[in-house]
């Protein structure tokens, strides 16, 4: 799975989050991600991380992504950071 699908995913999950995804391996299943979504307000951060899941449904299998960092902020938290 690329970047770009990873991407793509989240987005469409989430109407108006802004997912970054970067593979920081090269290998293509090591990914740091990024989200900024209204959604994640007063959620904490297992709920936040729970929906990135749901997102990506069976690529986080272990095989097609064995490594998953995530980030996910609201707008103000990114505003602030």
């Amino acid at each position: 799975m690329s970047p770009a699908e990873i991407q793509r995913k989240i987005e469409q999950h989430l109407p108006g989050a802004v997912a970054e995804v970067r593979d920081y391996t090269g290998s293509g299943d090591h990914f740091e991600v990024r989200v900024v979504a209204a959604a994640f307000e007063g959620k904490p951060l297992v709920e936040r991380h729970k929906m990135i899941y749901e997102a990506l449904g069976a690529a986080v299998d272990g095989r097609t992504i064995h490594a998953l960092a995530l980030k996910t902020l609201t707008p103000a938290q990114a505003a602030n950071s």
